[in-house]
């Protein structure tokens, strides 16, 4: 079913879990999401980028998702949220449209800019009751991997404890993400959570944390996380490589098939099992 982003969390907050935040940009992956949940029994949250939204469409798009969770999640609890909105006109839009969160990344700008442009975004949200994350801190794809190789000490981009009070108090977010070392990507072997640096947000303040590039993080880090107080952990990558390696295994077998509907299908489920996968690995209980 259908839920408000809020509910989600307060039942996190209080089980002292995480609830996975998945991508999506297309049919397939909403199913595959929506599915996953259905499977585990446990509630989930599809999200989708500005990019996703130049893709298909923000309306469209939008109405996919509502309309998949409402046919197919039966009493499962799962929300929408808009991930890594850097243009505060698409935040808004999507806050109108009836997204129950929505994230204010204004990471690249400088410290006071970032609150200024994070906390025009909490007002919008909240006056319409919608929750919205902030991010303190950069987090980088292949490129922090390139900048790391070079010889580059990422620490001075990672979030900054002495910061998160300040920037929570005057921006007044409702959940923070924050950048521990972790890569949008997925990069096994090569991303390591500065745990020293969560363990100090987490002693600082009572805000969920966020954690994005789940899926290059491994698993015994990702539960000392939760346990620091990581309350949502964000996954893209891993459903996009279940995606790509189902398909091509399907394209081999079925050489002469021609219908979309039957090509993707193993794809569908392929990323569906991933989903399952990671809501148990998050729901420590």
């Amino acid at each position: 079913m259908l839920s408000h982003f809020k509910e989600i969390l307060s039942e996190k907050v209080e089980s002292r879990t995480a609830v996975g935040a998945f991508n999506t940009f297309n049919l397939e992956i909403t199913q595959a999401i929506v599915r996953g949940a259905l499977k585990a029994g446990r509630p989930a949250v599809v999200q989708t980028t500005e990019n996703a939204v130049k893709y298909a469409g923000l309306k469209a798009l939008y109405h996919l998702i509502k309309f998949t969770i409402e046919a197919e999640s039966g009493q499962v609890p799962i929300a929408m949220h808009l991930d890594h909105g850097k243009n505060l006109e698409t935040v808004k839009a999507c806050v109108d449209l009836g997204y129950s969160s929505v994230h204010m990344d204004a990471s690249d700008y400088a410290f006071n800019d970032n609150i200024k442009l994070t906390k025009e975004a909490v007002e919008y949200g909240h006056n319409q009751g919608v929750l919205v994350q902030g991010e303190l801190g950069n987090i980088y794809g292949k490129e922090g991997l390139i900048k790391m190789q070079q010889g580059e000490d990422l620490k001075k981009l990672m979030t900054n404890p002495d910061q998160i009070e300040e920037f929570i108090s005057r921006t007044g977010v409702d959940t923070v993400a924050v950048s521990l070392g972790n890569l949008h990507g997925s990069f096994i072997g090569q991303e390591n959570l500065d745990m020293p640096r969560l363990q100090e947000i987490s002693k600082k303040i009572k805000t969920p944390i966020v954690l994005h590039g789940g899926s290059g993080i491994p698993e015994n880090q990702i539960k000392e996380a939760i346990k620091l107080g990581v309350r949502i952990i964000n996954v893209d990558t891993d459903l996009r490589i279940a995606f790509k390696e189902a398909l091509q295994a399907e394209l081999k077998l079925e050489t002469d098939q021609v219908d979309p509907r039957k090509i993707l299908k193993p794809s569908v489920a392929r990323m569906s099992e991933v989903v399952v996968q990671k809501i148990k690995i998050f729901d420590l209980n």
